[in-house]
């Protein structure tokens, strides 16, 4: 077990680095401190090591062409509709960067700034800190935001804590892009995520507030099935699963096969809600790297999107008398 650190770039004068986790199972992790990062994430398998998330080599394409590839996305991550939301009686501005809603907490958000990394080789883990002040891209309250990874064998957890000094909005997710076999898409992949319900969506991505079953929709992943329909088209994926209330940490909320069948994802999360996306609209291009259409796939664990301007989701508020906290881990194997 180990952790390595070196120099990886600069981002407006402050310096990036790079973070080399190694467990004892051979399981290889490089985290970036630009939005607390997992720029690559390496398993073995038959043959060698296989590479299971989307990301870039060299530092500058991050913040040049990025879809938030690896990084934690908020401080509210997914949409907030026109970008307004009113807490105790005052109506905030979120900078709008999609289609005129607020995405991933704006142009400025968390996952695109540079944080405080701190190694600790005994455990295999290093502990990011940012300061986000009062106003930032709108957002009131001063947070402080603590990220912790952690990697044992196969398994990599993340713990996330904010402390905020007033009432306010907090959503944080990790927004990997993984692929875990050899081809240039995930639509053949197995997915089985044993969600009940999902959130049903309006113009533009927007939640309506209806939570409805996902029985005879494609949103039924019960029993496992590809990104497929049943004329083998590819099925486009950009939404909020529901997670059954009634599951303990221990069960998995997303078990994913690679088409070959030689790894397998495993997801457990204490949030309520998993937004899944296929890379509906990616299209870069950079180092001699073409990510395209479907080309990953995203598995959010979240709180239920849009929830500041819907009083009966479940509250993503929090202050000086409520403290975020949120776990999840994810083994590839």
């Amino acid at each position: 077990m180990s952790v390595a650190v070196e120099e990886f770039g600069s981002f407006k004068g402050e310096r990036v680095d790079q973070f080399k986790l190694r467990s004892d199972t051979g399981v290889e992790v490089d985290l970036i401190s630009w939005g607390v990062l997992v720029r690559d994430w390496r398993v073995p398998v038959a043959g060698g090591m296989r590479s299971v998330v989307l990301g870039f080599d060299q530092f500058e394409s991050y913040p040049a062409a990025s879809p938030y590839f690896g990084s934690l996305a908020g401080r509210v991550a997914n949409r907030i509709r026109n970008g307004t939301f009113t807490l105790d009686g005052e109506t905030y501005t979120v900078t709008p960067n999609f289609l005129g809603h607020a995405l991933h907490g704006g142009p400025e958000g968390i996952g695109r700034l540079v944080w405080d990394g701190e190694a600790d080789s005994a455990n295999t883990s290093v502990r990011f800190t940012l300061d986000s002040p009062d106003g930032a891209m709108g957002f009131p309250g001063n947070v402080r935001f603590t990220a912790t990874y952690t990697l044992i064998g196969h398994r990599l957890r993340l713990d996330i804590t904010a402390k905020a000094d007033r009432r306010t909005p907090i959503n944080v997710v990790q927004h990997q892009y993984f692929n875990l076999g050899t081809g240039a898409d995930v639509l053949d992949h197995s997915y089985r995520i044993p969600a009940s319900a999902y959130t049903e969506l309006g113009e533009q991505l927007i939640p309506t507030g209806a939570i409805l079953p996902v029985d005879g929709t494609i949103w039924d992943f019960r029993k496992g099935r590809t990104m497929r329909d049943t004329a083998g088209k590819p099925i486009d994926y950009d939404g909020n699963l529901v997670l059954d209330t009634d599951r303990q940490f221990d069960e998995p909320v997303a078990v994913v096969t690679g088409p070959n069948r030689a790894l397998t994802l495993k997801l457990w999360t204490d949030r309520p809600g998993l937004q899944v996306y296929n890379s509906v609209t990616t299209n870069v291009s950079a180092e001699g790297k073409t990510f395209g259409h479907h080309c990953g796939f995203c598995l959010e664990d979240q709180d239920l999107p849009d929830a500041v301007n819907h009083p009966y989701f479940p509250s993503t508020i929090y202050g000086q008398d409520r403290d975020y906290s949120h776990r999840v881990d994810i083994e590839i194997a």
